[in-house]
């Protein structure tokens, strides 16, 4: 990590004893035996205060941050945004003609980014993208499952391939090489990679399952509804440990990184940029991008207001810990967790950001939903 990121807990007002107590609880799983390896970040002031990994992993170690990639996807969209390239209610067919067919010509950008757009199920091989006629094919053959803007449905990874396509329309730059240039090499972040380079891949941790999976009868007992199947099974989380898979760059979950990096990348979110560096969002930007405009649209399996901004989720009310924030977590905190129990958020407030990452997929979705919600608490409230 370059040097001018570092610096101790005590000179970005970290206490001493809640970041020991932080530190222990990140252990706790490693030294159990349920997880391989874990790593966490915390940052501040543009730097870096914290940053341990323990089990079989270094902080040279990369880690997949799944879904958490999300948020670089859309705040690279927020710089189209920015500089007037794109509008929150065109047409999405309007920009890509292949994708307005089977009644999606109707989709705007915004339903994009909220997952409002109503095909949340659309499938797409990885290595597709990197062919533009298959990638139109996949476009064209998509269906609805919904009327767009009718209802909130995670959608796993195809609205975030269309905004990575939308980004290289209106642009005429590769979707990897914009992230690059225009946020990682301005932000000076080392471990940030969106399509990892083939001479990196000795150094991501390796994936792997960790726990039993919660039975039918599990969820019955605890009166919680089941989780639908969707696209994330257990193959597809492995199919990430393929350096095929890394080097496409998943616009939806296919980043690789390190737990600093995540955290001084919210920093980026939060102060514009690297602190004493360029600007490269604006407080306008940052401010239209954060604003919650998902309404009262809710999750289906928890039955909580989703508080969705453009891309990321807004902490919120007091329901803020079903959004993967800590109960610490200000109503301004923001982020996007991954799966398998990424978590990466910052906070307004206090400024504090955070990374946290593992290479155990954990089984177990409440175990795992808990360990996240108790690391952020603790990492929240770190002052």
């Amino acid at each position: 990590m370059n040097e001018q990121f570092v610096a101790t807990p005590a000179e970005i007002g970290l206490d001493a004893d809640k970041v020991a107590k932080l530190l222990n609880r990140v252990q706790r799983e490693v030294d159990e035996g349920l997880l391989p390896s874990a790593q966490i970040a915390i940052a501040r002031e543009g730097r870096v205060g914290v940053f341990e990994t323990y089990g079989a992993a270094t902080n040279d170690s990369l880690y997949p941050i799944f879904s958490s990639t999300k948020a670089v996807t859309s705040a690279a969209g927020w710089l189209l945004f920015q500089s007037g390239d794109l509008k929150l209610d065109e047409i999405v067919a309007d920009i890509v003609p292949e994708f307005g067919t089977n009644g999606k010509d109707v989709i705007t950008v915004e339903q994009l980014f909220l997952h409002t757009a109503g095909f949340p199920s659309a499938p797409f091989r990885p290595t597709d993208w990197l062919d533009q006629d298959r990638r139109r094919e996949r476009y064209s053959s998509w269906t609805l499952n919904w009327e767009p803007g009718s209802r909130f449905e995670y959608h796993p990874t195809s609205s975030m391939w269309m905004i990575a396509e939308i980004i290289e329309r209106r642009t005429g730059r590769n979707f990897v090489e914009f992230v690059r240039t225009e946020i990682q090499e301005k932000l000076g972040i080392d471990g940030f990679h969106v399509g990892l380079p083939a001479d990196l891949n000795d150094r991501v941790a390796t994936l792997m399952h960790s726990g039993d999976p919660m039975t039918s009868e599990d969820y019955a007992r605890l009166g919680i509804p089941e989780p639908p199947v969707t696209e994330v099974t257990e193959e597809a989380i492995l199919s990430f440990n393929d350096p095929a898979i890394r080097a496409v760059g998943v616009p939806g979950g296919g980043a690789m990184m390190s737990a600093a990096a995540i955290a001084l990348f919210y920093q980026g979110l939060l102060h514009g940029g690297s602190v004493g560096h360029e600007v490269i969002w604006q407080d306008s930007t940052l401010e239209f991008a954060r604003e919650v405009r998902s309404g009262d649209h809710i999750d289906q399996m928890s039955g909580v207001r989703v508080n969705r901004a453009l891309g990321v989720v807004v902490a919120g009310d007091n329901k803020r810990n079903f959004r993967g924030f800590g109960h610490t977590n200000s109503p301004l905190a923001f982020g996007h967790g991954g799966a398998g129990g990424q978590i990466a958020w910052g906070d307004p407030a206090t400024g504090i950001s955070m990374g946290y990452v593992t290479n155990g997929h954990d089984r177990n979705p409440l175990r795992q939903g808990r360990r996240g919600v108790a690391i952020s608490s603790i990492a929240a409230d770190l002052l």
